[in-house]
């Protein structure tokens, strides 16, 4: 069997903020120098209360709408760095919000910018194998509660969102290969270091489960890694960079989608964005810029695309797609 994407929707929360709202609580900021980097002018915030399980529920209700069963989804993964609860797992609560089977096997994945190149792996391999027949990746994140009002590192890029994908066999060869990489000594250069087992503090310390990232440290990481990721995978694929119709990174930022089109000699007209007035949402950017561009025109019925995820872990993954119409 085969494996093709078969749907994708996505949900933004109804709190948006411009970067009049950050200059106006960070007085002290050179936003125009900020925005030349991040080019991040909107971003979107989950409401208190509103966690990434909510988020991910309205996504795939969103793509759940529009099929005709859901009976034969029988797997479900959540890509999220930021769960409802250390345990029960989340997936399971969005199983049974979702109204879907019992017979469903549902778990996470605690992975960030490239989780959903990670989760299509999983996902595609289970339907290959004939373990599962129709997959749902729900990616989801809510950053922002992690980020403190004065962070001029993590608030201008942060967004929240999620995004529901419908992975499905295909009688054609839609997904891969697959090119992924792990360099665990880069684990703390984006981290929340309190909360888990390694270093619980009590919920009064106002340090408690703020996010740290060494941006410098992770912009030189994805300079490092991520051009010879696509030219192994363009070699595993017997293609060249003219094969590909369209580009879809991880919307990271202006300043580090800008150095990759420069550092590979991409054309700019090949390279989808839409982290202008979404920013970036972490495992949720790469399906949520998909179904942007489909919405937009940007792809057309046999088109081949590159995906390509990369920060947290530091971990990164990039896989080819045959764009079938959704």
């Amino acid at each position: 069997m085969k494996v093709k994407i078969g749907a994708i929707s996505y949900h933004l929360p109804e709190t948006m903020e411009g970067v009049d709202t950050l200059q106006r609580d960070n007085p002290d900021w050179d936003m125009p120098k900020i925005l030349d980097k991040t080019g991040i002018q909107n971003r979107y915030l989950a409401a208190p209360g509103e966690t990434a399980v909510d988020l991910a529920f309205e996504a795939g209700k969103k793509l759940l709408r529009d099929l005709e069963s859901h009976e034969e989804i029988d797997l479900i993964i959540l890509v999220t760095q930021s769960p409802d609860y250390l345990l029960p797992t989340s997936a399971c609560i969005l199983q049974d919000r979702l109204g879907l089977p019992k017979n469903c096997m549902a778990f996470d994945v605690n992975l960030g910018c490239s989780g959903f190149v990670y989760a299509l792996a999983i996902a595609g391999g289970l339907i290959e194998s004939g373990v599962v027949r129709k997959g749902l990746i729900l990616c989801s994140e809510t950053y922002s509660k992690y980020i403190a009002k004065n962070d001029r590192t993590c608030r201008p890029l942060f967004s929240d969102g999620a995004a529901a994908t419908l992975v499905e066999g295909s009688v054609d060869d839609c997904l891969g290969p697959f090119e992924l990489g792990t360099d665990g000594a880069g684990y703390d250069r984006l981290i929340v270091k309190h909360g888990g087992a390694r270093d619980v503090r009590p919920f009064a310390d106002s340090s408690y489960g703020s996010i740290e990232m060494a941006g410098s440290d992770v912009f030189l990481f994805t300079m490092r890694v991520v051009p010879p990721c696509i030219n192994k995978l363009l070699d595993r694929s017997g293609l060249t960079l003219e094969d590909i119709n369209l580009f879809v990174f991880h919307q990271a930022s202006k300043l580090v989608i800008e150095n990759l089109i420069r550092t590979m000699s991409l054309a700019k007209d090949k390279v989808f964005t839409n982290f202008e007035n979404i920013g970036n949402t972490v495992s949720a950017s790469i399906p949520i810029a998909l179904k942007d561009a489909e919405n937009q025109g940007r792809l057309r019925e046999g088109d081949t695309v590159m995906l390509v995820g990369f920060g947290v872990g530091l971990s990164w993954g990039a896989t080819l797609i045959r764009w079938s119409s959704i």
